[in-house]
């Protein structure tokens, strides 16, 4: 049901944030391109690739956290944690999107924290969560939303979980066979995950 609820809130907002993105996206190509061609640096594709996913992600998360409405109510504001999420059944949708999806969205956030950083301790991680969340509760309350302490809970429960996934990744990549670590392999996952991605694209828009 999470993610099936969390797809549809995806869809909805992509459907409003495809022109943004479609510009950025290839203003960030041109842009690397450019760069790559001028400086004579290599070009990795996997690593291209991520970069890539990286902004669509970080620009999907703005869409979901400015434009899209988890909560029934408006311009709230709760400093008391654990009060919201107790106030969900478990097996409600609203659980599963408030309190699950406030966890899995953030997900990838402390992946792409811990990859870029590389930090040894955990807590780079949790203190940058606890910024950022706490800026978009700010953001949210000023835009006739509301500010609630538990998201900012959630949220960074999300980017521990983000830390632990790239440091368990870490780990089993070490032991991985080299072929599995080469640069023809990781760029051929990638256009896989492309393919997916276009397909699935394709397919919310009924053209496929």
């Amino acid at each position: 049901m999470v993610i099936e609820s969390l797809k549809q809130i995806i869809n909805t907002s992509m459907s409003s944030l495809w022109p943004s993105l479609a510009i950025v996206c290839v203003a960030l190509i041109c842009v690397r391109i450019g760069y790559l061609k001028t400086h004579r640096d290599h070009f990795h594709l996997y690593e291209e690739f991520w970069l890539l996913i990286g902004i669509i992600y970080l620009l999907l998360l703005y869409q979901l956290v400015t434009n899209v409405d988890f909560n029934s109510s408006q311009g709230g504001f709760n400093i008391i944690p654990f009060k919201e999420i107790t106030r969900y059944e478990l097996s409600s949708t609203q659980f599963y999107i408030n309190v699950i999806g406030n966890v899995i969205l953030f997900i990838p956030f402390g992946y792409i924290i811990a990859a870029y950083i590389k930090p040894k301790k955990i807590w780079t991680n949790t203190i940058i969560a606890i910024i950022v969340s706490s800026t978009i509760e700010f953001v949210q309350l000023k835009i006739g939303r509301s500010f609630d302490v538990d998201d900012i809970l959630l949220n960074t429960v999300g980017c521990i979980i983000g830390f632990l996934i790239y440091v368990a990744c870490q780990a089993i990549g070490r032991h991985l066979p080299d072929f599995l670590k080469s640069d023809w392999f990781r760029n051929l996952i990638c256009i896989i995950i492309l393919a997916i991605l276009v397909l699935s694209v394709l397919g919310t828009w009924g053209l496929v």
